[in-house]
């Protein structure tokens, strides 16, 4: 059996709630995690949804693990957890760590070895490090739901689950990271890891890639308002349902108007730019609704992609878990979930050399397991580095990544000190290139490939794939999200990488994975969306109906670009350390890949479980009854998220409100937060221990009062771009890792001629006579801004 990308290491796990997914991911890489619980069990063991009796969130989340019972008043058992926590790896505590004796940085401090993640709402320290938060508040506070939903009316969350899930992938990288640290250079961490800090940053950034889209969208200062084009990727109906398109690429535009009848009023080549064609969809898509009606789902599927068209159905979850694809290449899983009962369970999120590697065991038992460590440690490794450095100093990585899932992946490995080498075509440029007329350069270019150099070659010549070629046997990774076939088709799969150098990483994700009936599909982030259900959840009875084609709100947001590079990274880089770790004992190069899909349906899990159990009946399910409100406030177009849940909150808020009438509690409670501001309102629930937060705006998050305690963001400047950009300081604040770098983004083919000199040793005229045959290209120095 092959070893296990992250065999061997010890992971001691102190989480409650939402934070037991990201012990989940290290789980399912091979870590062995022993979670330690106290007499009776973790609390979350009945946390709502439950499958008879239950918790649904607790048995997917704490999959693959072992389980100790440890009492936190029992002297000797005290005494335990530091054996253990002394003999582990990484500690991952959300508060727990203060009923034994100790605390996070305490651990830390105590063993400097040991990578600490602690997780908490809003961090340890600052203004508001006591407020609690939910999967809406956070969604609420980063500035997300500002940016999504109708132009007008009650603003729509997104289904619960996608920014705790997102905040578990951010704290597993930065977790990883820091472990590699370890690594490198034999001491570990401290992380203060704040789950707002990471959906601010990894689920739908506001100073972050915003995708092919934006080039099409007018530039505005400080804009306020919602959003206001719903037809970026529009969704039609038609005979048995909804379809949604994706239009990005000329070549996209010119198949669909193939598919329309080659219309005459759209031949003019303006039409070509996005921008015109935003200007001109409400004329476009009166043919578009005459084209699809009558038709069914599967019938306008086929067509658009025999046209070359993106398009996908707008599926529901139980549609996803019944799909052919998602069962043939392995996604989902039919698992003994809890003892006695069978269910279809996503099975997780990673691919390694062709086979998933997720759901194995289920949630084991209350104290199944000693308080002990079976196996022995993982290797070691000799220092190659000093504290204070960056972790992934050294490493080199050759960057086939496109638009924004490619990039993030990129982008997230140099600004931990990677040299990362953006290998783009002249002939197809990379799809975030793409700006806004009379700008040189895309902020969301600027965002995702800071920290890059650029390389300029033709792969599809022979001498180009030679000098490539030549770059991947001194390379550690190669990352890339081409549609399945297209790394073959230029010559270079797995198979021929690693007969180039063994010990190479190839890494990536693509919209439906590798293999299986879809994975041919052209895709985009809202195609994924819709085929996967999470378009359909998308949806509210509060939102407006009146004028609209249909109730889906997910137009403008950009899940689940950001949060898949966060997960690819988390995968690549346990890749290189089981290669680091194995040294010369053997060859341990591997092929790692992150479906985007199943990045969806292993982000909504216990939607998606619950959904499953309750259309099989296999046994009692019983619901989550908590009441996510997006409530009015003061002012225009104010508003602030409430979450309700226990008993115990439900009487807070009615003490608060002076109303003992729970039936009608919350329509008292937007009449109440109607005569307050946002702030007001979140503040006074929060004194009251009830999760609430205002609705965000991109400028409000810069004046963030938590976030600006925290460093969230450092000004990041381009040549080309006339503005200072915010940019994110690094994945989470650590100890003994810096802050992340800011090389501005390149230019297509900045330092084509200094990699080639300075890596491959070409002498400055072979490299000028290869530009000259075009295999080949380099850029000016790039002229400085106004």
């Amino acid at each position: 059996m092959p070893e296990k990308l992250l065999d061997a290491v010890r992971v001691v796990d102190l989480s409650v709630g939402d934070a037991d997914s990201v012990t989940r991911l290290l789980a399912d890489l091979g870590a062995d995690v022993l979670k330690v619980e106290p007499p009776g069990g973790s609390p979350a063991r009945t946390t709502l949804p439950t499958l008879a009796g239950a918790s649904i969130p607790f048995a997917v989340h704490n999959a693959n693990k072992r389980s100790t019972v440890l009492d936190p008043a029992n002297e000797g058992d005290r005494r335990r957890l530091h054996e253990l926590v002394a003999a582990a790896d990484i500690l991952v505590d959300t508060g727990q760590a203060a009923g034994y004796g100790t605390s996070g940085p305490e651990l830390a401090d105590r063993y400097p070895h040991l990578v600490v993640l602690s997780i908490s709402d809003f961090g340890a320290t600052g203004p508001r490090a006591s407020w609690r938060a939910t999967d809406a508040v956070l969604y609420a506070m980063s500035g997300s739901l500002s940016r999504t939903g109708p132009t007008v009316g009650t603003p729509v969350l997104p289904p619960t689950g996608i920014a705790s899930a997102t905040a578990a992938a951010q704290a597993a990288w930065a977790a990883l990271a820091a472990y590699y640290n370890r690594l490198r250079c034999g001491t570990g961490d401290y992380i203060d890891f704040s789950r707002f800090d990471a959906v601010v940053m990894a689920l739908d950034p506001a100073f972050g890639a915003h995708g092919q889209a934006a080039a099409g969208v007018r530039s505005g200062s400080r804009w306020r308002g919602r959003p206001k084009n719903q037809d970026a990727y529009p969704i039609y109906p038609c005979q048995d349902g909804y379809v949604r398109l994706c239009v990005m690429a000329p070549r996209q535009w010119r198949g669909l108007r193939r598919w329309l009848g080659e219309p005459e009023d759209f031949q003019d080549p303006k039409y070509e730019a996005i921008g015109a064609r935003f200007a001109a969809w409400p004329q476009i898509s009166v043919l578009v609704q005459a084209l699809f009606a009558g038709k069914t789902m599967k019938e306008l599927v086929a067509a658009g992609q025999a046209h070359g068209v993106p398009i996908a159905a707008v599926l529901t979850p139980a549609r996803i878990l019944e799909s052919e694809h998602f069962h043939e290449v392995g996604a989902i899983t039919d698992a003994e979930l809890v003892p006695g009962v069978h269910t279809q369970v996503p099975t997780g999120y990673f691919v390694v050399d062709g086979a998933h590697c997720g759901f194995r065991t289920p949630a084991p038992a209350v104290g199944h397991d000693e308080p002990r460590w079976p196996a022995g440690p993982a290797p070691a490794l000799s220092p190659s580095g000093t504290g204070g450095d960056y972790p992934l100093q050294g490493l080199r990585i050759l960057d086939l990544g496109i638009i924004v899932a490619g990039g993030e992946l990129a982008r997230l490995f140099g600004d931990l000190g990677a040299d990362v080498i953006k290998v783009e075509s002249a002939e197809y440029p990379d799809g975030l290139r793409q700006a806004r007329a009379g700008d040189a350069m895309s902020e969301s270019f600027a965002w995702t490939h800071r920290n890059h150099r650029a390389l300029g070659i033709d792969l599809r010549s022979a001498d180009g794939k030679e000098i490539f070629g030549r770059l991947v046997a001194e390379a550690d990774a190669v990352f890339a999200n081409f549609k399945p076939g297209t790394l073959a088709s230029l010559g270079f799969d797995y198979d021929t990488l690693a007969a180039l150098n063994p010990r190479i990483v190839l890494a990536g994700s693509s919209a439906f994975g590798n293999t299986g009936p879809w994975s041919t599909r052209l895709g985009y982030g809202p195609l994924v969306r819709a085929t996967t259900g999470a378009t359909r959840a998308w949806t509210s009875d509060d939102a407006p109906t009146e004028g609209t084609r249909h109730a889906f709100y997910d137009a403008t947001t950009i899940f689940p670009d950001h949060v898949v590079g966060r997960i690819a990274a988390t995968l690549a880089l346990a890749a290189l350390i089981r290669r680091d770790r194995a040294g010369g004992r053997a060859v341990q190069g591997a092929h790692v890949h992150i479906s985007q899909a199943e990045v969806v349906v292993n982000q909504l899990d216990t939607l998606f479980v619950t959904e499953a159990a309750l259309a099989a009946g296999v046994a009692e399910v019983r619901t989550d009854t908590s009441v996510h409100a997006v409530c009015p406030c003061a002012g225009d177009d104010e508003w602030c998220v409430v979450s309700i849940g226990s008993d115990d909150e439900w009487d807070a808020v009615a003490a608060l409100l002076g109303e003992p009438d729970r039936a009608g509690l919350i329509s008292a409670l937007k009449r109440w937060t109607g005569t307050r501001t946002p702030l007001q309102a979140a503040q006074a629930l929060q004194d009251a221990e009830v999760a609430a937060g205002p609705m965000n705006r991109p400028p409000d998050i810069l004046e963030d009062p938590q976030l600006l305690h925290r460093n969230l963001f450092s000004d990041m400047t381009h040549p080309l771009i006339a503005r200072i950009l915010p940019a994110e300081t690094g994945p989470a604040p650590f100890r003994h890792i810096p802050p992340a770098r800011q090389r501005p983004a390149p230019q297509p083919g900045q330092d084509t001629r200094a990699i080639c000199e300075q890596l491959l040793g070409m002498s400055p005229d072979e490299v000028q006579r290869w530009i000259d045959e075009g295999v080949l290209f380099a850029a000016d120095e790039p002229e400085a801004g106004p």
